[in-house]
This record gives structure tokens, C-alpha cells and sequence, in this order.
């Protein structure tokens, strides 16, 4: 595959310095590490947030960085862990005096790093909690749900946790809210080709023309079950049901539906799909309060989607309408 590149080996860095320069107002970097990145934007008092992990997932966690939503992150390497200490920098940096909530995703190299960073920001008396999504009900069975990986819908724990931290609630009803938006947000993922990571210039797992991966993770990791490529609307069908029945959903719901991209597949494409989701939806008696199409959690170049529901009540449909601005998106209040 073709690429914009100059060496492979400076994939991750020649990005962010192209970030900083193209943000120059709302971002910047800490202890002269470009891969620790924090907002610009500073509320004294206000909880702070920060997450992090492998570089590959744009807009996943660099792009959340910014008023109303998170307050910093560390990268590593294309799929590779940031370090304890880098996220220690960060905490240091966006603690504004009432404590820091994590939210990460379901990786053992990203627990051991978290919890690593916690301890240390402990012994420089900040107080740090810890929000682990994983909302992919096809990873691990419900009954083993705290096994389950993650693909988009961390962004609504980082939307509702985000807008609770701005309206300057304490770090506890933070985390009470990040830890409801984890219990009510579903997803399901399918691929329809493999990434290539810049330094390997290989595929990172196998997927023959002609072929679907329904659940699979967004570093490759298998899915389910290897299918024939069908129709937009059938892979929709396949996808909904078990998000449908895991929470359950019942008739007179309301739901936020994400359609996420995972690198290559356009976004007239994820329009197809969600019409289906629409039509699903609707026939059930769910109603839609609000739509999110493009891409939010990408992997590399992977062509492929995934849909997440967001069970919505009235409080967390407040949080939801809030607005926030980062270099990579912008949303006005709803």
C-alpha cells in the first residue's frame, strides 16, 4: 500500500508535530514530550480528565482532547502502550485541584501502565480514579462483562464524563457518570480488510477478498466468526440483534447511535448503514435522540464500521446535549 510517509519509524512523531502546528491555540505538550498532549483550555477547580494509548485510533484519544470533553493523553507507538510516566506528566499538568479520572480502554498493557501512573500520581498527593470501557458485546459473554474490549463507544463515556467534569461536578459524580454511561453503551464491530502498521509495512492479521470478520477488535483481534460478505442491510441486521438484546432495549427507549469508520471506509458508506439502523429502530419503537456519523475510533487504514447504542435517560441525555470543541471536532449545544 501507498503512503504519505518519510521514514516509518517517525510515523507517530512527524503526526504530532503536524497536530501542534495546525493547533497551535488549543493544544500543547508537557515536560517536552510531544506524545503527552493537554488542552490549552484550563478551569481552576474543575475535575481532570485524561486517556490514552496506542497512536493509530484518530481521532481516539488525541482528537478528545479539549473544552467539554477530556484534558490530556499519552500515546505510544502505533498500537503500543504510552508509559506510566508520561501519563504521570500529563496528570501533573492537568490536575487543577480536585482530582483526575482515567478512562481507558480494556488492554492489559493499558490497565498495568494505568494503574502504575495512579500509584506514583498517589505519592504526589493527587487523587486519581479509574474508568475501564469495554463495551463490545461480542468480546466476552454478559456474564463476563468485565472482560469485554472496547472499540467507539468510549467516546460516550468521554462525551458525558467531559461535560460533567465542565459543569464542575465533583470527581465522584464524575466517575458516577462515566461508570453509568460504561453500563448503558453497546457495540458491535465487523472489518472488511486488515490494517498495515507504518514500521511492519505488512497486514496485521489475515482477511481474503470476499470475506467479513463480524467482532472483531480494532488491533485485529479476531471476531466471532469469519462470513461470505453479504449486503449492507444483512451485516446491519447481524450487528444490531445482539446489541439489541444485551441491555435489553424495549419498545419506547432512547437511544444515541454512533456509526463509526474505521480508517477506509467512506462516509457515504456508513449513511448505508445507519438508513438500516434507522429502519430497525424505528420498527422496534426506539426513538433516536441524536446521531453520530464518521469516524471516532479508527484502526489505521482498516476499511470496515462499528455501531454503538448509548441508552439515554434524562440525565444523560442533559450531558449529551453539552457542547465541546477539540482540534478535531466541534459540537454545539443540542
Amino acid at each position: 500500500m501507498q503512503r504519505l510517509l518519510n521514514k516509518p519509524e517517525n510515523y507517530v512523531d512527524e503526526m504530532l508535530e503536524g497536530l501542534y502546528a495546525a493547533s497551535p491555540d488549543k493544544v500543547t505538550f508537557v515536560n517536552d514530550d510531544k506524545r503527552c498532549l493537554v488542552s490549552k483550555y484550563k478551569k481552576k477547580g474543575k475535575v481532570g480528565l485524561a486517556t490514552g494509548g496506542g497512536s493509530g485510533h484518530l481521532p481516539l484519544f488525541l482528537g478528545y482532547v479539549g473544552k467539554g470533553l477530556l484534558d490530556g493523553c499519552c500515546v505510544g507507538g502505533v498500537f503500543q502502550s504510552p508509559s506510566p510516566e508520561q501519563m504521570l506528566n500529563v496528570t501533573k499538568e492537568i490536575d487543577q485541584g480536585a482530582g483526575v479520572l482515567y478512562i481507558y480502554g480494556n488492554y492489559g498493557g493499558d490497565i498495568m501502565n494505568f494503574d502504575m501512573a495512579k500509584d506514583m500520581a498517589d505519592m504526589e498527593d493527587i487523587e486519581v480514579r479509574q474508568v475501564i470501557a469495554g463495551e463490545d458485546v461480542l468480546s466476552a459473554p454478559k456474564d463476563k462483562a468485565d472482560k469485554r474490549r472496547g472499540v467507539a463507544g468510549i467516546f460516550y463515556v468521554y462525551k458525558i464524563a467531559g461535560a460533567a467534569a465542565e459543569a464542575m461536578k465533583s470527581l465522584d459524580e464524575v466517575e458516577r457518570l462515566a461508570r453509568k454511561t460504561c453500563e448503558n453503551v453497546r457495540t458491535v464491530g465487523m472489518a472488511l480488510s486488515p490494517c498495515i502498521i507504518p514500521e511492519k509495512g505488512k497486514a496485521n492479521f489475515e482477511l481474503p477478498d470476499g470475506k467479513m470478520e463480524i467482532g472483531m477488535g480494532i488491533h485485529g483481534e479476531p471476531g466471532i466468526k469469519l462470513e461470505d460478505l453479504k449486503s449492507a442491510d444483512e451485516i446491519v441486521d447481524t450487528m444490531l440483534e445482539p446489541i439489541l438484546q444485551d441491555l435489553p432495549y424495549k419498545s419506547g427507549d432512547e437511544v444515541s447511535v454512533l456509526v463509526n469508520g474505521l480508517g477506509a471506509t467512506p462516509r457515504e458508506e456508513l449513511y448505508i448503514v445507519y438508513r438500516r439502523v434507522s429502519q430497525i429502530l424505528k420498527d422496534k419503537g426506539i426513538k433516536v435522540f441524536n446521531v453520530y456519523v464518521g469516524e471516532y475510533a479508527t484502526s489505521m487504514d482498516m476499511a470496515g464500521m462499528s455501531i454503538s447504542l448509548l441508552k439515554l435517560d434524562e440525565e444523560l441525555k442533559t450531558y449529551l446535549k453539552m457542547p465541546f470543541d477539540t482540534p478535531f471536532m466541534t459540537q454545539n449545544q443540542l
